[in-house]
């Protein structure tokens, strides 16, 4: 029911080591070296971006997605949501011992990029279901990847944020069936895309040093995007 979910953190996982590993034999060499992987991270944000603006780019009724995401972002910095993944990332690193300068940045930035999005909460769905893990396996390849490039310039935090994936694709999992209703219509899966692409957009600038949005406190806005879609499908 969740072996796609494991091996999608498994990749994670596997990315991040190597990426690691390419670092630590990066280390020393002459400086044109790592202004080449700062390049390569600053394309990779540039990528994260262009994802963002696909996944935007759903048909979908724009106008709600701007209410949740401005109700959903004043819910998340009441809630001080991204205060606490960086709290928690930095007990992470402290329990780790790591000395990395960017470890926390690294855990919190690729914990909302791996998680956010449609392709988590319909591939979770299909490997509850339906037991078919095959979106989930399709997403891996492309977070095992990534995990490379950022552990190689973020450091070992992005091995961490498979934590938050077994934790939410998990949980995504084992409550498919009460959560169906989002696959019954196009519109919820739309909604969530559009709004999980702005925050995607917000992730990418971040990694490029563009803006230094605070990603986290927008994720309620996905929790409140369904809701409103179902609002107005059943009452209105």
């Amino acid at each position: 029911m969740i072996i796609g979910t494991v091996v999608n953190a498994a990749a994670i996982v596997a990315g991040g080591v190597i990426g690691l590993t390419i670092a630590r034999l990066s280390r020393g060499r002459e400086q044109s070296d790592s202004k080449i992987l700062e390049s390569v991270f600053k394309a990779m944000g540039l990528s994260v971006a262009v994802l963002g603006i696909k996944m935007a780019l759903k048909p979908h009724d724009f106008l709600s997605v701007v209410v949740c995401l401005s109700v959903g972002t004043l819910i998340g910095e009441l809630l001080n949501i991204e205060g606490r993944v960086e709290q928690f990332g930095r007990w992470l690193k402290s329990l780790t011992g790591s000395s990395s300068g960017t470890f926390v940045d690294g855990f919190v930035a690729t914990s909302i990029l791996f998680c956010v999005g449609a392709t988590a909460i319909l591939g979770s769905f299909e490997d509850g279901l339906k037991n078919d893990p095959t979106l989930l396996y399709t997403k891996s390849i492309f977070d095992g990847i990534s995990a490379i490039i950022f552990s190689s310039t973020m450091g070992a935090g992005v091995l961490f944020s498979a934590i938050p994936i077994l934790i939410y694709q998990g949980i995504l999992s084992f409550g498919a069936s009460q959560l169906s209703f989002l696959m019954a219509n196009d519109i919820y899966m739309n909604g969530i895309s559009v709004a999980g692409g702005i925050l995607v957009i917000a992730i990418g600038l971040n990694i490029m040093g563009v803006t230094k949005l605070r990603v986290g406190n927008m994720l309620p806005a996905l929790l409140l995007i369904p809701i409103w879609d179902a609002v107005v499908i059943y009452f209105l």
